[in-house]
């Protein structure tokens, strides 16, 4: 079992330019939070959309290490698909939060489900995604 200090170093060295925080993950769930700074805003003052799709990528791969454990098979698992529906404005001042739950683990195939707040605000969803990764066999 991977601690989140510990994916949160194999995240950050992974993915040098962003800027993930591992809170929890187990077995098929992880809960992570981006900072967002200036780079993260869209005209207008908005966290962008590929910054809140990155960051439910992310949590989705973290919620794979959590389940299938640091291995050859996790990191080389690959998103083959992601389905975001965006439902309100995040608040541009603070972090997200992204929560991953895995909803079928396949030999193949692991689909997960995630929910993006904004920090502080976890009654209420930023957006909802769905996502297929691939496992190498």
């Amino acid at each position: 079992m991977i601690t989140p200090e510990a994916l949160t170093d194999f995240m950050q060295e992974t993915f040098t330019n962003a800027r993930f925080i591992v809170k929890t993950v187990d077995n098929g769930h992880c809960t992570m939070i981006q900072e967002i700074g200036e780079e993260q805003l869209r005209p207008g003052g908005t966290v962008s959309g590929p910054t809140l799709m990155g960051l439910a990528d992310a949590a989705m791969y973290g919620a794979i290490i959590g389940a299938l454990g640091l291995n050859d098979t996790s990191i080389m698992s690959v998103t083959t698909s992601l389905n975001i529906n965006f439902l309100r404005k995040p608040k541009a001042d603070d972090g997200v939060k992204a929560v991953c739950d895995l909803i079928k683990v396949g030999k193949r195939l692991i689909i997960g489900e995630i929910s993006l707040y904004s920090v502080g605000e976890e009654d209420k969803p930023v957006a909802h995604v769905v996502a297929t990764y691939s496992v190498p066999g």
